[in-house]
This record gives structure tokens, sequence and C-alpha cells, in this order.
């Protein structure tokens, strides 16, 4: 087995904003990367997309290790690991997987970007699924550092210590995922929260900005200092007993989407991008929120850099 190293050729497959952030990561780190799209449009605004990214974290652009390809073969044919980040679509993953073994090297290792689909279902025609594991970056994935890396049940762990020790290698903050349920751990958690939010609006306890302002405001405040179970070993697991003792059974119950979000999108309020979702939205308000948004993780992110490449 070759062990991935600073030398490692990635082969990112996807070349949208998730494809290029982590394509931006390998090439901080002076990796060779192969960035592939059927589109040629979007190979061709790739490089400027990246280069957007290093000057945002305030860094020299090095883009001279990046080559950009249309054809499948010629991106991961010498690849030691292909990370695939298309869209999330389980059957063309799966499409994308079971060409891997027929033109990628016999040692690459191969990594799906998936926020919730099983590594199983995606290595499900695999020859050898002991080489496919799971990515999860966040997004955006050069401003928000933890990689969830999924354990399929027919991963070798060896290909995992290999990709836990190269993220951490570039930067990032890989976490393992020891089995392989939907949503893995972040987006479980994430998606129970949306759950009850959702439904407090939907039963009239509050309306939106409401909701939002008491997560902002309240809690959120401190959650990227104490995780919820540190907070809960600070006040004590008995005062957490006692809320849950009287919280619990009332929470949200609905088996599958709740009604009032099923509804939202059927009537085509999809948020931001139609001016209407759980608010009403203007263009000028939704560009506000993404702008305020990447400066504040970029900020982050530039302090995260530089306490890292602080000498010892």
């Amino acid at each position: 087995m070759q062990t991935l190293d600073s030398n490692s050729r990635i082969a990112v497959l996807g070349a949208g904003r998730m494809g290029c952030g982590i394509a931006q990561i390998f090439c901080a780190a002076g990796h060779q990367v192969t960035l592939h799209d059927r589109q040629q449009a979007a190979l061709e605004r790739a490089p400027h997309t990246i280069g957007e990214m290093f000057e945002l974290l305030q860094q020299p652009a090095r883009l001279g290790g990046l080559r950009c390809v249309d054809e499948l073969a010629a991106a991961v044919g010498q690849a030691d690991l292909v990370i695939e980040a298309v869209i999330e679509n389980v059957e063309l993953k799966r499409s994308i997987f079971a060409q891997l073994e027929s033109f990628a090297p016999a040692h690459c290792i191969f990594a799906t970007n998936t926020s919730a689909i099983p590594i199983a279902a995606i290595a499900r025609d695999l020859k050898a699924p002991e080489r496919a594991l799971g990515t999860h970056f966040w997004n955006p994935p050069h401003l928000v550092p933890l990689v969830e890396v999924v354990q399929g049940e027919k991963t070798d762990p060896e290909n995992i210590r290999q990709v836990i020790a190269l993220l951490e290698m570039v930067g990032m903050s890989p976490v393992h995922v020891r089995r392989d349920i939907p949503g893995f751990i972040g987006n479980r958690l994430q998606h129970a929260f949306k759950r009850e939010a959702i439904a407090l609006v939907a039963d009239g306890v509050c309306d939106a900005e409401t909701l939002d302002r008491v997560v902002k405001e309240g809690f959120g405040a401190r959650l990227a200092v104490l995780g919820p179970l540190e907070q809960s070993d600070l006040v004590g697991l008995d005062l957490t007993l006692a809320i849950h003792e009287v919280l619990i059974a009332d929470l949200d119950r609905h088996a599958g989407p709740h009604p009032y979000l099923v509804d939202k999108v059927r009537k085509g309020e999809t948020g931001m991008k139609t001016g209407q979702g759980f608010r009403k939205w203007t263009e000028q308000e939704a560009a506000q929120v993404k702008e305020r948004l990447d400066e504040y993780l970029a900020v982050n992110a530039r302090a995260r850099l530089a306490r890292r490449d602080k000498p010892a």
C-alpha cells in the first residue's frame, strides 16, 4: 500500500464551489491537483474561482500544481487519492465510482464528498469496496475546517488512517465517523435541530425572525466554544436530565419532513433564491447575508491559518 504524504497526487471530481474549495485546500499545501468536470465552462471558471478563495484568505495563490481536465481517465490515471464532489445524487456518484476502478491506479483511495448518502450505497458496484470511504467537507470547505471521514462497512481501516493523516497535514480538522449511517454526525445534529425549529414556527410559537434571533443571540453564541456535551458537563448532567424529563416528550415527533416545510417547497417558496422561504428576502438582503457569512468564516479561517503558521 502506498502512503499518502505531501507528494500525493489528488484528483477532485466536480468543479463546482465544493470541488473548487477542496482543490484550493490541496493546492495551498503544495499538492499536484487535477480538477475534473464534464462541463468545459466550469473548468474554465475554476482557476479564477480558486484564485478568489486564496484572495479571501489573504494567501498568495498557489495554482502552479493545478490541472483542469474534462476526461475522467486523464483526471484519475495517476491519482493517489480521488475525492468525488459532484451533486448529491446517488446514481451519479455510484456510476463515477464504478468507473474509477478501470482508470485509477490499484493503490488509489476513493473518497466521496457526500452530506448524507451512506458510503455503502455509493460503493455498491465496486469490486474492491475497501478502497471507498466518505470525506464530508463542510461548505465552504476552504473556510470550514471540519471533515467527517466516514468508514463504510467494508472500508479498509488503514485507508481511513491515511486519509485522516493527510487531511491533518493540509490543515483540516478530520474526525472519524465509525459507522456508515445517513447524515453521519454533523447533519444528523443539524437537521434534528432544524426539525424542531420548523415545528416551533409551524405551531405559531414564534416567527422565523424570532427563532433565528434566539439561536444567534442565545445558545448559538457559545457553540463555537462549547459543544453540546461539553456544555452539559459544564452545567451538570443532573440539570440536563431534569430538563429532559420535562421537555423531551414534548419535542416534535413527525416521522418524515414536517408538512409545513413540504408545503413551502410545493408552493415554490424555497428560500433566498426565490425571494420567499420561511421569510421574504430581497436580492440585496440575500447578498448581504452571504457576504456577512463569508467574511465571518474568512476571519476565523485567517486566524486559524495564522496560528498554524506561527513559529513554535
